[in-house]
């Protein structure tokens, strides 16, 4: 008998957890938790889901930043989430810039797809909580149900339009978590 999938959610990071920056998070000083976000994650937990992180990280790539100063951010990130009782199982992360043209870098659904491989996920029961168009449009690629938040981008994302068939909105990540968790359907 095949095991099932498992249960997973998937979150881009700035805007959705945190603190978003046209300037970008370039240090775990900028690196400042949206109110809710953390506490939201771990009710996710508590409701048996497993929360992976797909996000861009061109700062790597334009020389803003390191992967030490990238390290550093998510080690503050996965203590804040365990200070609440909360837990990131992966944080998958493009360091690409846009000019790369690789397969990772979301709106291209590479981050997703490795998702799916290492969590034995399905697509269609994923779901997909990002704050631009390019998170929606990765996770619409392989079917994830798409959930914008109206934190960082949300709002002007909201404003452009053109968000794949079905997107769900919330207020922010708590917003998402709740709506989220009240109509689950096993």
């Amino acid at each position: 008998m095949p095991t099932p999938p498992k249960k997973v959610v998937v979150l881009d990071r700035d805007g959705v957890i945190n603190v978003d920056s046209d300037a970008f998070i370039k240090s775990p000083d900028e690196w400042v938790a949206l109110p809710g976000s953390l506490e939201a994650i771990a009710r996710l937990n508590q409701a048996g889901y497993r929360v992976a992180i797909a996000t861009n990280q061109s700062g790597i790539g334009r020389g803003l930043f390191d992967m030490n100063a990238l390290n550093a951010m998510h080690l503050k990130m996965h203590r804040m989430v365990a200070a609440v009782g909360g837990r990131i199982d992966a944080v998958f992360f493009c360091p690409h810039t846009a000019e790369d043209h690789c397969e990772c870098r979301k709106p291209k659904p590479g981050m997703l797809k490795m998702i799916v491989e290492r969590f034995e996920a399905d697509p269609y029961k994923t779901p997909l909580v990002g704050d631009s168009l390019r998170d929606l449009q990765a996770g619409a690629a392989l079917g994830f149900p798409a959930h914008l938040v109206l934190t960082g981008k949300g709002r002007k994302t909201l404003a452009a339009g053109g968000l794949p068939e079905g997107t769900k909105v919330h207020d922010d990540l708590r917003a998402f978590a709740l709506d989220f968790l009240s109509t689950e359907q096993d």
